[in-house]
């Protein structure tokens, strides 16, 4: 009964804050901009009225376009429940569970692609040639950040690596956890499809990868997609966050002020990222991406010099 009580409470905080953070990252744009901009709740607004929509399918799509976004969202719910937050530890947890975090997200991203794919559209087949390259990219630093957590922590496990018992600190790794964080903030850039790698803003042929393979979703279906996207992003920023102030009080009101505090300063952060950056051109994307590996190696080999 417990465990059941600890996944819903675990996906209530997930489902009711992550739109919150994408908006959030809307409106600091939208300061460097010199506008109003959106509410702050503006995804809630949007995702109630495409639940109220019906959804339109071409005649051209098959059951695996419609498959699709039930399965990217509960993918990344699956994948939020290995994701401590703050001081909240993860519903589930066991050594390993990296492993199945990261085989979570590349189904959410298969069925991505291949909805894109069922489409017959050149246009989405172009975003989906483009979101399968980056995110073999994306997989290889993620792994490589993941080895050098696990030999600063001594585990396998999320909920020990990043979670409420987290045995490192800046002062034993700084060099190291600054290397980390830096190839983890591209990550997060890159798998939720932000600038530089990426604009969320546009529809421009010539510029999109995500965004192109949503054109065809519509009402509930373009619902789901666009929850689980926040989500995705949510549960990045959750792993980075503790990573950044790898610090635990022992006092839940606290530690759990603390993690919501690292989350608004990171969606600060990303907010002034896009708004002072360009896109990068398609081939200095794979670019910036080696740069994470190599920050993410480096900091192994920093790791393993001083053992």
């Amino acid at each position: 009964m417990f465990i059941v009580f600890s996944i819903l409470s675990h996906w209530l905080i997930v489902l009711a804050l992550s739109p919150l953070f994408a908006g959030i990252i809307a409106k600091i744009k939208a300061f460097f901009a010199g506008k109003k901009g959106p509410s702050y709740f503006q995804l809630y607004f949007d995702l109630r009225r495409l639940f109220m929509k019906n959804c339109v399918y071409s005649r051209s799509t098959t059951w695996v376009f419609r498959f699709a976004p039930i399965v990217n969202l509960a993918a990344v719910l699956v994948l939020s429940l290995i994701i401590p937050l703050g001081s909240f530890k993860a519903p589930v947890h066991f050594s390993g569970d990296i492993l199945l975090a990261a085989y979570v997200l590349g189904l959410a991203r298969f069925f991505m692609i291949i909805a894109a794919l069922d489409t017959s559209s050149s246009f989405e087949g172009m975003g989906a040639s483009r979101e399968a390259f980056f995110s073999c990219l994306s997989e290889m630093v993620l792994f490589m950040n993941f080895i050098t957590l696990a030999f600063l922590t001594h585990s396998i496990s999320l909920s020990t690596m990043i979670g409420a018992d987290i045995p490192m600190s800046w002062k034993m790794a700084g060099t190291v956890l600054l290397l980390v964080v830096g190839s983890l903030f591209i990550v997060l850039l890159t798998e939720n499809s932000r600038i530089p790698v990426d604009d969320p803003d546009t529809h421009l042929e010539l510029t999109m990868i995500h965004e192109v393979m949503l054109l065809d979703h519509s009402g509930v279906d373009l619902g789901f997609m666009l929850y689980a996207s926040a989500i995705k992003l949510f549960i990045f920023a959750g792993i980075l966050v503790p990573i950044v102030y790898p610090v635990q009080t022992g006092i839940p009101l606290l530690d759990t002020l603390i993690f919501l505090g690292g989350m608004l300063g990171l969606s600060i952060v990303i907010g002034v990222v896009e708004s002072t950056m360009a896109r990068l051109r398609l081939n200095r994307v794979r670019n910036l991406l080696l740069i994470a590996f190599a920050l993410a190696f480096f900091g192994f080999v920093v790791k393993m010099w001083k053992g």
